[in-house]
């Protein structure tokens, strides 16, 4: 009696414990966030370029990150579901080009891109694998050309300040939805447009407009340094 006591409190155990990691890997939707090399080399005071040369002058993808509507996220969710190059083989060319490694010393992106599977892709995988992932940002990227909503408004990448007002209104004429804007300061104090934070849903499909914005802590005129 004892036995058959303490196996059906193991029982439960592992079913509470099973219920709790699948719980880890709910989320309500996703950041997708873009950010600018050029206040990106300024913030860091040092940046690289990465071993496939400089890269265009356009926003990078920085991440696409699972979230709660609480404004918490989950991180870290799967530890045996590592990086593997191999099944983003045929994405290489697109991730050199819109999800670039600034850091030092200069890289190839592969610990960029493992680091971004490892801490949020691991919590989005019962929507998507390590390819679906990726190819999820790529493609929003595609959907959300901030540079170009920027520059139909008479806002560029030359060194000038722009009303938050005004870069905030842009993109959401652009794009359809409303953006979060983090800045970041150069060494004359200057706030810079730093990143953009767009959400998508779970599916890592559709732009939507997000249940919470973080806060950018951005000046009311802002530069957009040159790249």
């Amino acid at each position: 009696m004892r036995y058959s006591t303490s196996l059906i409190l193991i029982k439960l155990l592992v079913i509470q414990y099973l219920s709790v990691l699948c719980a880890s890997q709910d989320f309500d939707f996703f950041y997708f966030v873009q950010q600018w090399p050029g206040a990106y080399c300024d913030k860091k005071h040092s940046c690289c370029y990465p071993k496939s040369g400089k890269p265009a002058a356009d926003f990078g993808i920085h991440g696409l990150w699972p979230n709660y509507k609480d404004g918490s996220y989950p991180s870290n969710c799967d530890p045996d579901s590592v990086f593997d190059k191999s099944e983003i083989s045929e994405l290489m060319g697109s991730l050199e080009k819109s999800w670039p490694s600034m850091s030092c010393p200069s890289s190839n992106g592969y610990r960029f891109w493992s680091h971004e599977w490892e801490k949020h892709g691991t919590c989005s995988e019962s929507e998507l694998d390590q390819k679906d992932y990726f190819q999820a940002g790529l493609k929003l990227k595609e959907k959300a050309n901030l540079l170009q909503a920027l520059k139909k408004a008479g806002i560029k990448p030359d060194d000038e300040l722009y009303s938050l007002e005004s870069i905030v209104a842009a993109i959401k004429e652009g794009v359809g939805h409303a953006p979060g804007i983090e800045c970041n300061k150069d060494s004359a104090g200057n706030s810079q447009l730093y990143q953009v934070y767009l959400c998508a849903d779970t599916s890592g499909q559709d732009i939507i407009e997000c249940p919470i914005l973080p806060k950018g802590r951005c000046a009311s005129a802002i530069q957009f340094p040159k790249f």
